[in-house]
């Protein structure tokens, strides 16, 4: 199969490269012009990147691994055998192989994994077109030239320059009069998902990373960041339909893995269902003295375990774009326990007359009272559980809708018997 195609047709070549075998994969990619393959090869999945080596000559393996980013490298060298990436390491070209050392250094998934260590200086006493004569001699070994680092005589990032603000700027002006002094930078620990998110809050086009001296150690681009972004909402999504995310595209994955990352979940929710089951029997005696009970089951866990998705969902969203901080989850739980007990009076305010009007005023505020009881508790637990996860350190997605649904069907129950034991007398 051959996917030779224009730049402006990458997406769907890319797309169609996915949903190859891995011996096919590879051998496409084998007949590309080499800058042509590594362009693609850099845009896979790291598990695609593994599959497609396994598959190439030793000299096609070296070549791409030589050309790949620093970073893009080790995303990749990170999915393979400790002893499978210590062998392709060594056979990197010496200035490679430190730049790759120097970002394996830092812990995973922090900001010194994802930095480009290949930037281009520029001082701040240089003129405009020094700096521009500079950008067009050495720009093509720089990660990102749309913005520039500018560093003083120890390489502190003193501030950085956009290209267009060089371009537009007089001739006669410095680097230091150009650019900007008030930049954001992470030390090289940064979390990622923090990084990701301080990209897009603040719209940049890269992040200076910096150690304890304000020394520059590299720079994180948005694209890379985006990355990260995409990685999280990937597994915050799976997560929240009760599912492992995946690490590959879809059509590359086996339906025996498919199914072994859903099935643990499907086994934790029915572990958890079985909380369900044991209150019905709990409180079988109950039912047989009021069979109309029984009718307003599915209603009320259906209305409390969706008032619990959505408070969950809703947290763990603002969590996750830093519009809730550790500092107020009182505040939170408080807000959305008032939401749950105004959501609870409306739908009882509505049920309360046709329950009335077809099975008596004992049984209506049985299930008025209880509609108000069941979505303030599912609005409590769907926005106490992310929070209690992250002051866990657990990731809030774990605890997503379908895990709150399943605990508030369970205390639904109890309450609803419990009201209805008090108010009917039984």
């Amino acid at each position: 199969m051959t996917i030779d195609a224009t730049p402006s047709e990458s997406l769907s070549v890319l797309d169609r490269l996915r949903r190859l075998d891995p011996p096919e994969r590879a051998a496409a990619l084998s007949r590309l012009p080499p800058e042509r393959a590594r362009e693609l090869f850099e845009q896979l999945e790291a598990p695609l990147q593994e599959d497609v080596l396994a598959f190439l000559r030793d000299d096609q393996v070296d070549r791409l691994l030589e050309d790949l980013d620093p970073d893009d490298r080790v995303r990749l060298l990170e999915t393979l055998p400790e002893i499978v990436a210590k062998a392709l390491l060594a056979r990197l070209s010496p200035r490679e192989r430190r730049l790759t050392h120097k970002l394996l250094a830092f812990p995973e998934e922090s900001a010194g994994r994802i930095m480009s260590p290949e930037y281009l200086p520029l001082r701040p006493w240089l003129g405009v077109d020094e700096a521009l004569a500079l950008i067009r001699q050495e720009g093509h070994r720089a990660g990102t030239v749309h913005l520039l680092p500018v560093l003083d005589h120890e390489d502190r990032l003193v501030g950085l320059v956009p290209l267009d603000a060089l371009v537009l700027a007089d001739p006669e002006e410095t680097v230091g009069e150009v650019m900007r002094t008030q930049v954001p930078s992470v030390g090289p620990e940064t979390d990622q998902e923090r990084v990701a998110g301080l990209i897009q809050a603040e719209d940049l086009l890269a992040l200076p990373v910096v150690d304890d001296s304000g020394r520059l150690l590299g720079l994180i681009t948005v694209d890379d960041a985006m990355d990260v972004v995409r990685e999280e909402e990937a597994e915050d999504f799976a997560r929240a339909g009760a599912s492992e995310p995946l690490d590959r595209p879809y059509f590359s994955i086996g339906l025996l893995r498919l199914t072994r990352a859903r099935l643990l979940w499907l086994l934790l929710l029915g572990l958890a269902g079985a909380l369900t089951v044991n209150v019905l029997s709990a409180f079988e005696s109950l039912l047989e003295q009021a069979i109309s009970l029984s009718l307003f089951i599915p209603l009320l866990i259906g209305i409390g375990g969706n008032s619990g998705a959505q408070s969950a969902t809703t947290v763990i969203r603002a969590m996750a774009v830093r519009e809730i901080d550790q500092a107020h989850p009182i505040r939170v739980i408080f807000r959305e326990t008032g939401v749950g007990l105004l959501l609870g009076s409306a739908v009882a305010a509505i049920a309360y007359l046709p329950v009335v009007l077809l099975f008596g005023p004992a049984l209506a505020a049985t299930v008025s009272l209880t509609l108000v009881a069941i979505c303030t508790l599912a609005t409590l637990v769907g926005s106490g559980m992310p929070l209690l996860a992250r002051r866990l350190g657990i990731d809030p997605a774990v605890v997503s809708a379908p895990v709150v649904t399943t605990l508030v069907d369970a205390s639904g129950l109890v309450v609803y018997f419990s009201i209805a034991r008090a108010l009917m007398g039984l």
